[in-house]
């Protein structure tokens, strides 16, 4: 699919995407047969409609069920102490400046807010999962899209898709980082031009950063990947004699495969925001095309189940 780009002239910042039923949730899903669940899902993805048919785009709140609430204190009750051992210092400083906590789940609206007065990086409401291109050409506008449901209450150590957990305790904090949200930007870029192979290419460097991604602070080694965060049974694995962990190279990075259906074998150790910044910039410029760096798409397709 290409992207669909505007001259910067007539830029128009849209949130174009299909509204999907969760009706379709796959038969293996957890709440696939649950009609609650789904009906519940279903009115937070037509909030998500409503956000992109308002003109002033305001993020709607999301009155989550006390079961909802239930779930999210389980996940972060799991991961909170493990985060205190594994995460790295930027990220454990970002969630409580955002004020991430466990008696409440935080609303998509206000940490739009306060990131945009931090780092000019916002956050926009997504029925479910979009093709890659789509969602990696939204940072370039310095976006990201969040789902807003949450995992199924019969598993709420697993989740087939990314839900708010995921987003809020696995992705966001890391955007209070200037370095790391420049970074996101130009991935965001980069996919607009890219060709197929290098959108492969950034899928995995994306993949090994972004969400499995580890980095060196003094003699230790801690996670930032928003995969890793959010999941205890994945962090705690990433340390462990299963996991070989190797110094980042990009080239090696964005020729290694990944499945992920599994554990991670294979992770890379960045040695700061900075230098992912730089040498992901550099490896954009190599894809050799024309183009203006503040183009990005007007929209994005059909969300996806």
């Amino acid at each position: 699919m290409q992207a669909v780009t505007t001259p910067p002239s007539e830029e128009v910042l849209t949130y174009d995407v299909g509204f999907a039923e969760i009706s379709t949730l796959p038969i293996e899903h957890p709440g696939a047969h649950d009609p609650e669940y789904r009906a519940h899902r279903n009115l937070i993805a037509r909030l998500s409609k409503q956000f992109r048919e308002d003109p002033q785009h305001r993020i709607p709140l999301v009155e989550y069920t006390p079961e909802e609430t239930a779930v999210w204190q389980y996940v972060y009750d799991q991961l909170d102490a493990a985060h205190q051992r594994r995460a790295c210092a930027q990220y454990l400083t970002a969630k409580q400046k955002l004020g991430i906590r466990r008696d409440v789940i935080p609303q998509l609206r206000d940490l739009d807010r306060q990131m945009r007065a931090l780092v000019n990086f916002g956050f926009a409401p997504i029925e479910g999962l979009v093709e890659t291109r789509a969602f990696l050409s939204w940072l370039g506008k310095r976006v990201m899209l969040c789902t807003q449901y949450l995992r199924h209450h019969s598993r709420p150590d697993y989740t087939p898709e990314p839900d708010i957990v995921h987003e809020i305790i696995g992705h966001i904090p890391n955007f209070t980082d200037p370095d790391f949200a420049d970074f996101s930007q130009s991935i965001g870029k980069g996919a607009v031009i890219a060709d197929k192979d290098q959108l492969e290419q950034l899928g995995r460097l994306y993949w090994f950063t972004v969400e499995f991604g580890l980095i060196q602070e003094g003699d230790d080694v801690k996670a930032f990947g928003a995969g890793l965060l959010s999941s205890y049974s994945e962090l705690e694995h990433a340390f462990s004699n299963e996991v070989e962990r190797r110094p980042f190279d990009l080239e090696e990075v964005i020729r290694t495969p990944y499945d992920y259906s599994d554990m991670q074998p294979l992770l890379f150790v960045i040695p700061s925001y900075a230098y992912l910044k730089d040498v992901t910039a550099e490896f954009i410029r190599r894809f050799g095309k024309h183009h203006d760096w503040e183009v990005a798409p007007a929209g994005v397709p059909k969300a996806v189940w």
